[in-house]
Parts: C-alpha cells; sequence; structure tokens
C-alpha cells in the first residue's frame, strides 16, 4: 500500500460517521469531491482535515475537504444484505473448497435441485472449477466439504473481513482514522 502526499485522483474525502470511525472499510467510503461540498453547503459534515487544493466562484473559495464526519451517527448495526459483494466478503474473497481466489462464484451446499434455497446459511463462494465438480451432489456425496461454514454475517464482521483488503493507496491524511494490521509503504 502506498502512502501519497499528494490528493488522489479526483480528489475524493474520506467519510467518517459521527464517531469518527470510517462508514466502510471495503470499499472504503470515498465521496467524490463535488458530493462533499454539497454535504459542507447542506451542513450534514464537518471538514476535519483538508486538501492544499481550493476550489472557489467568483465570490467564494474552500480548501477541498479530504476528511468529513457526519454530523448524524449512521447506525451500523442493521443486518447487511444478501449481495454477491458481501458474500464474497464473508468468505474473504476465497473458495470455501480448494482456498484459491480466481474465477469466484457461488455455490449452494445443500444443492436448489434438493430443495436448498438462496440464503447466507446455504451458500459459499466457490470457483468455477469445484462447484462444477461439486455440480447438484451434497458436501458429503461429493467429498467437498466448505472450510467455514454458511452463515449470516454481522456489520461488525464484514467491517473487519473489509480490513484485510486495504486499498492500493491511501492520503497521508486519512492515516489517523483508518486501522489495518499491516505496515505501510512511505
Amino acid at each position: 500500500m502506498q502512502v501519497l502526499s499528494r490528493p488522489p485522483s479526483g480528489m475524493p474525502a474520506l467519510v467518517l460517521n459521527a464517531d469518527f470511525r470510517p462508514l466502510s472499510y471495503y470499499p472504503l467510503s470515498l465521496w467524490p469531491w463535488q458530493d462533499v461540498i454539497k454535504a459542507v453547503f447542506l451542513d450534514r459534515v464537518d471538514v476535519v482535515s483538508t486538501y492544499d487544493q481550493v476550489v472557489h466562484s467568483p465570490s467564494f473559495e474552500m480548501k477541498l475537504p479530504s476528511v468529513v464526519s457526519l454530523k448524524q451517527y449512521v447506525t451500523q448495526d442493521r443486518p447487511p444484505a444478501f449481495t454477491r459483494f458481501n458474500l464474497f466478503l464473508r468468505d474473504a474473497f476465497t473458495c470455501q473448497y480448494c482456498r484459491c481466489g480466481d474465477d469466484l462464484t457461488f455455490d449452494h451446499v445443500i444443492p436448489r435441485s434438493r430443495g436448498g434455497r438462496t440464503t447466507w446459511e446455504n451458500i459459499v463462494t466457490a470457483c468455477a472449477r469445484c462447484n462444477l465438480t461439486k455440480g447438484g451432489r451434497t458436501p458429503r456425496e461429493a467429498h467437498m466439504h466448505p472450510l467455514h461454514m454458511p452463515h449470516r454475517p454481522t456489520a461488525f464482521e464484514l467491517q473487519q473481513h473489509g480490513r484485510k483488503f486495504p486499498p492500493h493507496h491511501l492520503h497521508e491524511s486519512w492515516l489517523d482514522y483508518l486501522y489495518w494490521d499491516i505496515e505501510l509503504e512511505a
């Protein structure tokens, strides 16, 4: 991961909840500068840090925000939506049968043809090869058991998993608000 002293392309701002924690780690909660300026004028955010770049009109000038915090706390404890992305994030973007991370799909542990449903508790991430190998069989019949039993993740769990996938670059003004268990390149 690279730490930038110049603004990243497009000059996005890191968006923090009212408690100064990121709304999301993966994807990182970034807003385009245009949305941030609008939120500032609507008094929805506080500017925490700025870039050196300035936007101006004939009667107004403002440094572009690099970090903002919401004025109203957004509750993060609602159950995550069942989406392909959230499923892959829950399973750390790895096949739950062979641990590879290529050509990912999802697999019904109990096949739909056997009454299996499309729920958190019956779907795992699988590479295309393992998915085809398992086919319409149960894990016992195919001798393929998931590394982790499928379950409904909490929002906290997805946030924790998201920390395992930091972006390739971060602006230096964001570092005090982001927590990853890795060393940063200077």
